[in-house]
């Protein structure tokens, strides 16, 4: 019986955990770009690069895949959306012009249907690969 309690606890704790892990990475790759590159031609890009991002996206590849392999979907996708969300709005919540709330929705949005569709992924291939290998 006692074992049968205990048994959802690790899928509560990969929330906190991908939530806590998701913002740190936001820093490594995100968190210390904050100046916009002005162009000769006077064009304004940034403050991140593609390679920053893309770097973020394969660090979260990792987290993900942990715990969409091992069935705990819910806490892939929730823990990473919130934990992307939560940094995108503490990191852009200077701006003067209201905007970042716009892009954070962006981010909660990309990130929750993205990570969905990459753990559905993940789960599937695992449990084929489960009843192909029995």
């Amino acid at each position: 019986m006692r074992q049968g309690l205990l048994k959802p606890v690790p899928r509560l704790l990969s929330i906190p955990a991908l939530a806590a892990v998701t913002p740190a990475a936001w820093a490594a790759w995100l968190g210390w770009d904050q100046h916009y590159d002005v162009h000769p031609d006077g064009s304004v890009t940034g403050p991140y690069e593609a390679w920053q991002v893309i770097g973020l996206v394969l660090t979260l590849l990792a987290p993900v895949y942990w715990a969409a392999s091992r069935g705990y979907v819910v806490g892939a996708v929730l823990g990473t959306t919130v934990g992307l969300t939560a940094a995108a709005s503490y990191d852009w919540s200077d701006d003067s012009s209201g905007l970042f709330a716009v892009g954070v929705g962006m981010v909660m949005m990309g990130s929750l249907v993205v990570t969905a569709a990459v753990s559905a992924v993940i789960a599937s291939v695992k449990r084929a690969g489960r009843r192909i290998g029995a």
